[in-house]
């Protein structure tokens, strides 16, 4: 009888060891994160080369294949984040991203040469989704499907847009010497900004009319799916175009020397340029020294001079009144004073001649 028990007993102790054993579908749960962790820290890391491209009507970030691959064999210390699977290649890897939609394979948009280039963009700025959902790595192109995590600097940086909007409103009210100090950065940046494009802007134009290269500096300053790190790029990519003629080149600079010739004939003068000056520096002085207590002071004397002019209006109406009603004002001015005297000499002459008859 005690076997039994003792049977039963063993098979109680053994039980946890049974519910042990219900553990690794769990894992294989945990498995479905994990790619997508991987996803996010190769998305996020800055050795995967990547630019930003419109697909359907949205930006996408994309990178190519052969650069995911030599990224994943140069970095395998992210494999770990895998477990299991960190013994994957970097071709299986990717199907599985593809698999899970957090990878979608594209092509470019398109797909012919342009007059005057070699060779097809390396990175094309139009995509549109392949049809065939297959990691390959030779002149393929695949775009995160996933949204980014938002770190918490962004998130902060969100609640601060209103306070500026705010403040940007509230400019007028600023002191005297703040709004100073911010025109004088605004007007620094503008400036800055300005040459930068123009001296870029000449070196282009010099190097391609004399030497027939395109040698762009800063050559993302105006690439609106640039990055940060992309945008102040100093030195320039490598000219895939073919080189121009000379006749192309010998017209352009004709019509850059022309340009500039009426530019100069047509500039204007010390005395045009002094108004223009004086003109704009009024204008920036009315915007600065404005405050509320000199609107609050030409709301007051608008509203002084606004009753004095009432009370004059009432003083003249009244005297107008009183010389209306006074019938002795009336006949005085209605009757000239030579007429009276005419009208008078001419009765004593009748009186007169009376007389004598």
């Amino acid at each position: 009888m005690k076997k039994p028990g003792g049977a039963e007993k063993k098979k109680v102790r053994r039980s946890p060891g049974v519910a042990s054993n219900t553990t690794p579908p769990r894992k294989q749960g945990a498995n479905k994160d994990v790619f997508q962790l991987f996803a996010e820290k190769v998305r996020d890391h800055k050795g995967l080369v990547s630019r930003w491209a419109v697909l359907q009507e949205t930006r996408v970030e994309y990178f190519r294949g052969k650069d995911f691959v030599a990224f994943v064999r140069n970095h395998s210390e992210l494999k770990d984040i895998l477990e299991p699977d960190k013994g994957l290649e970097p071709e299986d890897i990717a199907n599985t991203l593809l698999n899970k939609n957090l990878l979608v394979r594209c092509d470019r948009v398109v797909k012919t040469v342009r007059p005057g280039k070699k060779k097809l963009s390396s990175w094309p700025a139009h995509l549109e989704i392949n049809h065939d959902q297959v990691f390959s790595e030779n002149g393929t192109f695949f775009a995160w499907a996933f949204v980014k995590r938002r770190p918490l600097w962004q998130t902060l940086l969100s609640f601060c847009w209103p306070v500026l909007t705010l403040a940007i409103c509230l400019f007028p009210v600023y002191p005297h010497w703040a709004k100073l100090l911010i025109l004088y950065i605004c007007a620094g940046l503008l400036l800055l900004i300005l040459c930068v494009l123009f001296i870029r802007a000449l070196i282009f134009g010099t190097i391609w009319v004399i030497f027939g290269k395109r040698v762009w500096f800063f050559p993302n300053i105006l690439a609106e799916e640039a990055t940060l790190q992309d945008l102040f790029q100093f030195w320039p990519q490598k000219d895939e175009g073919e080189r121009p003629k000379w006749t192309a080149r010998l017209f352009y600079a004709i019509v850059a020397v022309v340009v500039i010739l009426v530019l100069r004939h047509h500039a204007p003068d010390e005395a045009a340029r002094a108004r223009y000056q004086k003109r704009v520096s009024n204008i920036i002085d009315d915007v600065l020294e404005w405050s509320p207590r000199q609107a609050l002071s030409g709301m007051m004397e608008t509203v002084v001079n606004v009753t004095d002019s009432n009370d004059n209006a009432t003083d003249d109406s009244k005297s107008g009144s009183e010389k209306v009603a006074s019938p002795d004002d009336l006949g005085e001015e209605t009757i000239p004073k030579e007429e009276i005297e005419d009208v008078t000499g001419n009765v004593e002459d009748s009186d007169h001649q009376q007389r004598d008859l």
